[in-house]
């Protein structure tokens, strides 16, 4: 195949594409200038890590020794972007209404104004979540290990940097952050989320924690649990309603355990059990375990078929 017919039929193919992006539907949006920058607010997210944890994050580019001198420059840089994403995301979000240029430049200042400072309110609830997955694990060495290494520190604090710009009402933004911390940790929290302090995820993998989530202190969940509505069938209609449990001071829920509903709220020093599911209120001080779990052995050998069951009423052992 000569240049000029692979020519003609790029062309053929680029015309397919094009005519496509005309029908007016959502996708075909292509003006990208007058939307958030996904990009530019992953590097406000470790910028604004660098502020949380100065002896941890730092950027290998900027050679300032002078603690003062370095975080002023952090700072003015990270202001300066956060206010020009800040003002897209109001643009996008108020897009059809009344609202002029000056009201959207004023709004995205106060907000980043405030959220400034916030950061030694987000610090001191970071420092919490620090102490409680030092107490809370046996195998961590020692607290900049968690810093560095652990991803449930990690989504916490960036959790707790984009709730507080949710609470300012800065849209979209703080939902980028949280998806961010995501696709890093596997752990997904809407930044709606409201957490207490002494917060602890170990290990992490597969945790989703829904927007409407009220989380005392002292909670300490596993992977794979979830927070979650117990319907979302009803879609737009149940925006803004509460949809996801309650869970009060001092709870420990283990492995693979889901607790739903925007009623349900889990009393104050219960324990809940790997892989339960709950949908009802649970009262404070009580142990949740899934009891007589029938498990079936196949000994290929002989050709037997043998069904035993594990009482769990008492203690948690799960056989794998």
């Amino acid at each position: 195949m000569n240049v000029q017919s692979v020519g003609k039929e790029v062309k053929e193919l680029l015309d397919i594409v094009l005519n496509d992006y005309t029908k007016g539907r959502d996708i075909d949006a292509v003006n990208f200038y007058n939307k958030p920058d996904k990009e530019e607010i992953r590097t406000l997210v470790n910028q604004i890590l660098q502020i949380i944890f100065p002896g941890y994050f730092r950027d290998s580019g900027v050679k300032i020794y002078n603690l003062d001198s370095n975080i002023s420059v952090l700072i003015e840089d990270i202001f300066y972007h956060l206010h020009k994403q800040g003002k897209k995301a109001l643009l996008f979000y108020n897009a059809g209404k009344s609202v002029s240029d000056e009201e959207i430049e004023a709004e995205s200042y106060r907000i980043c104004k405030q959220f400034f400072k916030q950061i030694p309110v987000i610090r001191e609830y970071i420092e919490t979540d620090l102490q409680a997955a030092f107490d809370g694990d046996p195998a961590a060495l020692c607290k900049d290990e968690i810093i560095l290494a652990y991803p449930g520190i990690y989504a916490t604090a960036i959790n707790r940097i984009a709730h507080e710009l949710y609470l300012l009402k800065m849209p979209v933004i703080p939902r980028i952050m949280t998806e961010y911390a995501h696709s890093r940790t596997g752990i997904d929290i809407h930044p709606g989320a409201t957490i207490g302090k002494y917060f602890f995820i170990d290990h992490g993998t597969g945790i989703v924690i829904g927007e409407t989530t009220n989380i005392g202190d002292n909670v300490k969940i596993y992977q794979g649990v979830t927070l979650g509505a117990l319907s979302t069938k009803g879609g737009q209609k149940l925006s803004g309603k509460k949809r996801h449990p309650t869970i009060e001071n001092n709870v420990t829920i283990y492995a693979g355990a889901s607790v739903l509903g925007g009623e349900t709220v889990v009393g104050e020093n219960t324990v809940i059990g790997g892989n339960a599911f709950i949908t009802k209120s649970i009262p404070a001080n009580t142990r949740v375990s899934i009891k007589n779990q029938e498990l079936e052995y196949v000994d290929y050998g002989k050709g037997k078929r043998i069904k035993t069951s594990i009482s769990q009423s008492e203690e948690w052992y799960y056989v794998i």
